[in-house]
């Protein structure tokens, strides 16, 4: 039931272009899918870790500034005549850099900041967050600042003997969209499923437990960080080249809500539930927008958010999905330190 209930939901998805021919649907079906992305990554830190990262934008909007500054170069000045100049490279290099680079960064983070739990945590990925978005904001030279990266190219990709396909259409970028988020979608469930994803549960439940069976805290969230921040940069780079124009607004803090939002809702620790509450919430506001104002918009979305929260405290996958016979599918196995012991023995 797990991976026909997967299969049936990938068709359904590859399906809509076929029938969805509003360009400005689309356009929303591909920004909500970029920031279903970034849930997902959030997920695995929230859902299956415990820890609540309100800094997780900023490994987003790490891997679009590394994407663009990779497919437009730069010539930074740093001491007296030296610079640092860097000649464009193709955008798919750029995608992987950025990956790589918020991999880095979650991996920096998670050593400096696991070592403190709960508001403490919290209040460090906040804390750098704002560092980065500072940084983009006040380092002209190399990210122009609010004056924004324009022109960032679209993604291409090297066919041998054919040159090179750009991927500027809605339709093109849909589909590349919902090729990353596939592959991240399987890289998640396959790391929960596995010892370290039982490590995470098991540290999620009951952490001196845990630690007495022999799970290793700081490298086992530290894994966890550095995959997240990873697929966050992979999102953040489909953001840059999709819009075309970046700026420090990419870090702003309701970006992060908006994730929290999408895993919450759609049941933290499981595999579909980020997936369901992006969209919901993420084509919400694209519903409400032509027969609302403003203000009945964000009241409207508020009234959704916590009648959800309300009436399926658990959120949509969890809760529905036993009813549905799917609860394989969503990945919300109860915890079990004891298997991690036995896969240790």
């Amino acid at each position: 039931m797990n991976r026909l209930a997967t299969l049936i939901c990938l068709a359904a998805f590859i399906s809509v272009p076929l029938w969805l021919r509003d360009p400005y649907l689309l356009n929303a079906l591909i920004t909500t899918g970029i920031f279903i992305i970034g849930a997902m990554s959030l997920n695995l830190l929230l859902g299956f870790t415990g820890q609540l990262s309100l800094g997780h934008i900023a490994f987003f909007g790490i891997g679009a500034y590394v994407s663009a500054l990779t497919s437009l170069g730069f010539d930074v000045p740093i001491v007296g005549d030296f610079h640092i100049v860097h000649v464009p490279w193709p955008p798919i290099a750029g995608f992987g850099l950025a990956i790589i680079v918020a991999a880095l960064c979650g991996y920096l983070v998670g050593r400096l900041s696991f070592r403190v739990r709960g508001a403490y945590f919290v209040i460090v990925t906040i804390s750098f967050a704002e560092v980065v978005r500072l940084v983009a904001l006040n380092w002209v030279d190399l990210t122009q600042g609010p004056l924004a990266l324009t022109n960032i190219p679209s993604i291409s990709i090297g066919l041998p003997g054919l040159g090179y396909w750009v991927l500027k259409t809605k339709l093109q970028n849909y589909y590349l969209v919902l090729a990353v988020a596939a592959a991240s979608y399987w890289l998640i469930s396959r790391l929960v499923h596995s010892h370290y994803g039982r490590a995470m549960r098991g540290l999620m439940e009951n952490e001196t437990l845990a630690v007495a069976v022999g799970i290793d805290v700081t490298k086992t969230l530290t894994l966890a960080a550095v995959i997240s921040a990873g697929i966050a940069g992979a999102a953040g780079s489909l953001y840059a080249h999709y819009i075309r124009i970046i700026d420090p607004d990419v870090f702003a803090f309701i970006s992060t809500v908006t994730m929290v939002i999408m895993v919450v809702s759609g049941g933290k620790g499981s595999l579909a539930g980020p997936v369901i509450g992006g969209v919901i919430f993420g084509l919400l506001p694209v519903f409400l927008r032509p027969i609302m104002p403003p203000e009945a918009q964000w009241i409207t979305y508020g009234g959704v958010l916590i009648a959800i929260l309300f009436v399926l405290p658990r959120g949509i996958v969890p809760t529905l999905a036993p009813l549905l016979g799917l609860s394989r599918a969503t990945g919300n196995k109860a915890p079990r330190t004891v298997d991690v012991a036995e896969d240790r023995a």
